[in-house]
């Protein structure tokens, strides 16, 4: 298996690119970056590192909506919602910057950052039934490589023979019960084997770090696509304001008020129902349409 890299800037979705984010929000990013790159040290455990990076997510951008944590052997996951209740969204692998034997480099994908990231998406989606996965992320702190879930669906999870495999593990029906067993013996094997192309896009912080300190503003355009890449927008794939999917609220709501409609919840559903009586008004759409028929319905059967 090789992979294919691309910049943040390619990575994400061109409507979103285009809105500028507040200065708030970049002097915020920043300061918070700078933090996570200043406070590294190399004689530190993985833990040690793995915390500056959820520090560095949650205040910047998780901290007040999506809760941040581990999860089983998860380094950390990135929640949907603000409990540990909610579904994981996205998955991150977390290696000291020394590491260099098991973290993923562009040149090789086939090492235990890898085959742990595989390991945490099956367990997601195979056994807990998630399918919610937005995104899964290898990291040592300095670089970045950040793969969307819809891959590791089609190249992992819909593999018949890979998925019966990781099943069989899980259930200690093989000669290993080891996660190291998983890693060497199924994964390894598999990635060796295939010749299927992964996309991820990846990034080195470090290459940045002046624009983190410096002081022209005019320079921050440069940090656009660095500060969006870490986004619940992208990470956890959410609308965003000018998403032509989405439908503002307020135009929404008066829209239906023009039609004569109005949204209720049946047994926690949203239905779209015609007004109450006592609640309509003639100069809806909706009761132009049918008052005419009615009255038109009365005259024939008076000429009748």
């Amino acid at each position: 298996m090789k992979l294919q890299s691309k910049t943040p800037k390619k990575a994400l979705n061109k409507a979103f690119l285009k809105l500028k984010p507040s200065r708030l929000e970049i002097d915020s990013f920043k300061e918070n970056i700078n933090k996570l790159l200043n406070r590294s040290n190399d004689i530190e455990s993985e833990e040690f590192h793995k915390n500056l990076i959820s520090d560095f997510l949650k205040e910047t951008y998780y901290k007040s909506h999506y809760f941040i944590n581990t999860k089983g052997r998860n380094d950390l996951v990135i929640h949907l919602g603000n409990t540990a209740e909610t579904n994981v969204g996205t998955i991150i692998e977390a290696k000291k910057p020394t590491n260099k034997y098991e973290m993923i480099t562009k040149e090789n994908l086939n090492v235990k950052a890898f085959h742990e990231l595989i390991l945490y998406f099956l367990r997601e989606r195979i056994t807990n039934k998630n399918l919610d996965i937005k995104h899964l992320i290898a990291t040592n702190n300095y670089e970045w490589f950040i793969f969307d879930a819809k891959q590791f669906e089609q190249i992992f999870a819909q593999n018949k023979k890979f998925v019966k495999q990781f099943k069989e593990f899980e259930n200690g029906q093989l000669s290993g019960t080891s996660t190291d067993f998983f890693y060497t013996e199924i994964a390894s094997k598999y990635i060796s084997e295939i010749e299927t192309q992964i996309e991820a896009s990846y990034f080195d912080i470090r290459e940045y770090q002046k624009l983190f300190n410096g002081e022209a503003k005019k320079e921050d355009v440069k940090l656009i696509a660095l500060y969006k890449i870490f986004s619940p927008e992208h990470l956890l794939k959410l609308p965003f304001a000018n998403d032509s999917n989405s439908l503002n609220k307020a135009f929404y709501n008066e829209l239906l008020h023009i039609i004569g409609l109005v949204e209720v919840k049946d047994n926690g559903k949203k239905l779209i129902k015609r007004n109450k009586e006592g609640q309509r008004h003639s100069a809806a759409i909706l009761e132009n349409t049918i008052i005419p028929n009615v009255q038109l319905n009365h005259l024939k059967k008076g000429i009748h």
